[in-house]
């Protein structure tokens, strides 16, 4: 680990899931601030974007009983933050939801680090957290994270179109139950 890096709250054979820190931005920024990764969310964010989506998750940690929220997701032989991975409480047409979210660099694509690490956040959401189902919320676009949740076990149980960044936004909801 990294100096100032906090413990591990996941960990998988090739790697660990950890609260963010003010360390990890420039990873954040490289994360955030691409075209093509950033492509479900309607383009790049801005610096203040960044920014804001770190303190949001920081926030998350610290008013959550089980510091849910996306941890950085990095890898134990180089000690590199490959991406973003966690669960958060998220709002799907009223209701609250456990969601199993997660975004990588680009250049970690296709070598099974997202399936790795959602596949972690979904034990513990059934061992940890004792829940009986959780959820990825996904735009109809996204065929990267569909195939990622496909391989997660989850079906589509609904559908619901979000208003973000001035665009109308078809999502579909993705469960798998214990």
């Amino acid at each position: 680990m990294r100096k100032n890096e906090s413990k591990p709250v996941l960990e998988t054979a090739r790697l660990f899931l950890r609260e963010m820190t003010e360390a990890d931005l420039d990873d954040l920024k490289e994360i955030l601030q691409d075209e093509k990764v950033m492509t479900a969310y309607e383009g790049a964010f801005s610096e203040k974007e960044v920014r804001d989506w770190l303190v949001r998750q920081q926030k998350r940690y610290r008013e959550s009983s089980h510091k849910l929220g996306l941890w950085a997701v990095v890898d134990k032989q180089t000690g590199e933050m490959l991406g973003q991975c966690g669960v958060t409480e998220q709002n799907w047409n009223g209701e609250t939801v456990l969601e199993i979210g997660y975004l990588f660099k680009r250049k970690h694509w296709k070598h099974g680090y997202a399936i790795e690490a959602a596949k972690a956040c979904k034990a513990y959401v059934f061992d940890v957290l004792n829940q009986n189902a959780v959820y990825s919320i996904i735009r109809d676009t996204n065929r990267n994270s569909q195939n990622v949740a496909k391989r997660n076990g989850m079906d589509i149980v609904d559908h619901w179109t979000k208003h973000y960044r001035g665009v109308d936004m078809p999502h579909d909801l993705w469960r798998v139950e214990k």
